[in-house]
């Protein structure tokens, strides 16, 4: 049987020592004095994240191949015209479904529109969310798949959440055991990649679907039905 590729995007850190099969391309986003969003050559994932994200994916979909846009380097910091900028070139790359595992405070118009691009362009949106407290965005946009973590969840499992801050929960830990130099040891960040590595499966086996799909096949798939519910004693 011949598989089809899915291409999926990448809104990290970059990514290091991965197959070069599996990355169709890579390109950098950073913020120049002028104010305007240069678009230069990608360097290796310094970070971790972006890497660890794209094994994520490949670990739910092998015929996953990645398309890169880089807006992190030296610290999980980065600006929404940056953002909005590597996601604009993700959607020129064709990705079919964008992780943005990642949420700014603040609601900023061009990453708004960039959001809506992707959207009106059939691209499948899936970013991060708080479990609790206030929204960020890009989770927050209408139309973006919002993702945070569920302990409860194993890798391959979803949860329905239906919260005010998420639509679904997945599994907060990295697949590899490596050494964890920044802290990013688990959350949300991770729950998006698992999300969308099991939304990237979907597509590939079901082509010509779109988000109303991959949400559709979440809710019906999903192992838990409604939040994690803990007790005064801290059971769930």
């Amino acid at each position: 049987m011949t598989h089809r590729e899915i291409l999926v995007g990448l809104l990290d850190s970059g990514i290091r020592e991965f197959p070069p099969e599996s990355v169709k391309a890579e390109r950098r986003f950073v913020l120049q004095d002028s104010g305007e969003v240069g678009e230069i050559s990608a360097e290796p994932d310094i970070l971790g994240h972006g890497t660890e994200l794209a094994h994520i994916l490949r670990f739910h979909e092998p015929h996953t191949r990645i398309v890169s846009a880089q807006i992190f380097t030296g610290s999980f910091a980065t600006s929404a015209a940056t953002a909005a900028a590597g996601l604009r070139w993700l959607i020129d790359q064709k990705a079919r479904l964008i992780n943005m595992s990642f949420g700014l405070k603040e609601d900023r118009s061009v990453l708004r529109d960039a959001c809506a691009m992707a959207l009106q362009s059939g691209a499948v949106l899936l970013a991060a969310a708080a479990a609790r407290g206030a929204a960020v965005f890009p989770a927050a946009y209408p139309g973006v798949i919002r993702i945070t973590g569920d302990a409860r969840c194993a890798p391959g499992e979803l949860s329905v959440l239906g919260t005010t801050q998420a639509d679904f929960g997945a599994h907060v830990r990295p697949i590899s055991t490596q050494d964890d130099r920044n802290g990013t040891v688990g959350g949300a960040s991770y729950a998006v990649a698992h999300a969308a590595g099991i939304g990237a499966s979907f597509l590939q086996e079901n082509p010509g679907t779109g988000a109303a799909d991959v949400r559709a096949h979440f809710e019906k798939s999903a192992a838990y039905l409604g939040p994690e519910r803990r007790s005064a004693n801290g059971d769930r």
